[in-house]
């Protein structure tokens, strides 16, 4: 149901109505269309999912000269299609988009949590499963491991729509989580290798909910919500990881409590997965013009993943990736050689993600207004570098402060970086689907993580070290490879190529609103405004 206004506001998006019958006609067609097959996202016309509203013109984005914008375009927060007339298109977003947004915050907090299960407690659960530390620790590097295996079965999933991929996802973890305790069920040892095959079973879920974000975002919202939106999804995960740090360790206070946690953890994980059943698949009409108009199809989605720019964005983002799972699930052996205890670890954790959070809480919703990504890239990058580069030293201080500042640094840059970096991988790669480049994105920084726990392994000194097993060649290393790659983004725009930073899913939304504009200032056109259920 909406309501009804007379007035214009920032909230509402007209096409102006068909001048003649051929307009009249191909408006009609597109609503039909879309009313049908709402979630279609192959162009290439295959199956009966490739129908997409388009309004007002049938030209691609590369057909500005053909599409005169006479009037103000408008930012779009509410939408929908209004039949009577068939002259008046409206578009409007729709309440339940916050149930499904919700869930699929949920399931990253969740199968991010399944990710810590025993890290925290590596000590316990090696004497539980009969194994050593080392064979713990490969429970998470294989988590890791695992969303490389998988992401090109996300890409496909996430090209019908977000909800395939989030029942999968829901799927993987229930049966990846209730095998994990039938390989702990007693309280006198668990079976490592039963705990292993869920533990790569949750992984496998995690690409399906992590790339997600930006799809979902792409069909529900408006460009004035998809940043925070992004970010409240993506940002749930290191979220999770948090909790898993700070609960599991309360959980596990002996070897036989494991049994008990990894069954709590299965249950907390069933009651968030069961509701993913139930979301919707796709608005009944789009939230904006770029919601309607047809995404490239995978095939020739690799064409366009050869833009110079789309690359100086992704390697960075995966190379950080990569470093902040590395140096937040190395960070008690990073800083306990010098004489810090494992709650100075912790908080220095916590630290590293609430500030984040928070961080990114304040910008998401400034740059949706501003569109500044760009400018918060050029910004956040060289901090980050610099960042890794000053923590070489800071354990080595002994002193708290430190490495408590750096870290709220890092975490805020970090944290803000990830929805602009995803959301600015979209425009640019626009009009390919919104999944491909996160994904990619996500797999690299995942791929990196355990690359660089591996190698950040190796590189430990011995105990004969001043002091003892101490990490500093790890954080020289994580300090060279984060400033190599700073020159990367700051390059965008640069020897002429400032034409290839067209933010292209903002230009189309302007674009179809200035097409459906009003040709006439004394012309009245009746608008609807008002948020659908």
């Amino acid at each position: 149901m909406s309501s009804r206004s007379s007035h214009k506001s920032d909230d509402e998006a007209t096409v102006r109505p068909a001048t003649n019958d051929d307009e009249a006609d191909a408006v009609k067609k597109a609503r039909d269309e879309y009313a049908l097959n709402p979630i279609g996202t192959d162009s290439s016309g295959k199956g009966s999912r490739s129908g997409h509203l388009r309004l007002g013109s049938s030209s691609d984005d590369g057909d500005e000269a053909n599409l005169a914008a006479t009037g103000q375009s408008r930012e779009v927060e509410n939408a929908s299609i209004e039949d009577g007339d068939r002259g008046n298109v409206v578009y409007k977003v729709y309440k339940r988009r916050w149930f499904g947004l919700l869930q699929l915050t949920l399931l990253n907090i969740i199968v991010s949590w399944d990710w810590l299960t025993f890290s925290p407690v590596s000590q316990n659960a090696a004497i539980y499963y009969s194994t050593s530390e080392s064979a713990i620790n490969w429970l998470s590097t294989a988590f890791l491991f695992s969303f490389v295996v998988i992401f090109p079965v996300t890409i496909y999933a996430l090209h019908w729509g977000p909800k395939p991929s989030i029942v999968a996802a829901a799927v993987l973890i229930l049966v990846g989580n209730w095998i994990r305790f039938a390989g702990s069920h007693s309280r006198d040892g668990g079976i490592y290798g039963v705990v292993m095959f869920g533990q790569i079973l949750t992984g496998l879920a995690q690409p399906f909910v992590l790339g997600a974000p930006t799809r979902f975002s792409d069909m529900w919202f408006t460009n004035r919500g998809r940043v925070a939106a992004t970010a409240l999804a993506s940002l749930a995960n290191p979220f999770g990881a948090a909790l898993g740090q700070l609960v599991v360790p309360f959980m596990v206070t002996g070897p036989g409590d494991v049994s008990n946690a990894v069954l709590y953890v299965a249950i907390i994980s069933s009651v968030a997965a069961l509701p993913s059943f139930f979301i919707p698949a796709a608005p009944p009409t789009p939230p904006g013009p770029s919601g309607s108009r047809p995404k490239a199809t995978l095939r020739h989605s690799v064409r366009l993943l050869k833009s110079v720019e789309i690359w100086l964005i992704l390697v960075p983002y995966s190379l950080y990736v990569g470093f902040f799972n590395s140096v937040s699930s190395l960070l008690n052996q990073i800083m306990m050689p010098y004489g810090f205890s494992s709650d100075d670890a912790g908080i220095a954790g916590a630290l590293l993600i609430v500030v984040g959070l928070v961080a990114s809480a304040v910008s998401s919703p400034i740059l949706d207004r501003t569109k500044a990504f760009l400018l918060a890239i050029k910004l956040a990058v060289p901090l980050i570098g610099l960042c890794y580069l000053i923590f070489i030293w800071m354990p080595g201080t002994r002193n708290l402060a430190g490495p408590y500042v750096v870290l709220s640094v890092l975490g805020a840059a970090s944290f803000s970086l990830v929805p602009v970096a995803l959301e600015f991988l979209c425009e640019l790669s626009y009009p390919m689907s919104p999944e491909v480049t996160s994904t990619i994105a996500w797999a690299g920084g995942q791929l990196l993580g355990g690359v660089f726990i591996v190698i950040s392994d190796a590189l430990k000194a011995g105990p004969e070290a001043d002091p003892p097993q101490n990490m500093s060649n790890a954080l020289i290393f994580t300090a060279v490879l984060s400033l190599a790659v700073v020159p990367m983004p700051l390059a965008l725009g640069l020897f002429g190529r400032a034409d290839k930073l067209v933010m292209r899913r903002v230009r189309s939304d302007e674009r179809d609103r200035g097409v459906g504009s009003t040709s006439n200032s004394n012309e009245n056109v009746n608008e609807t405004a008002g948020t659908a259920v």
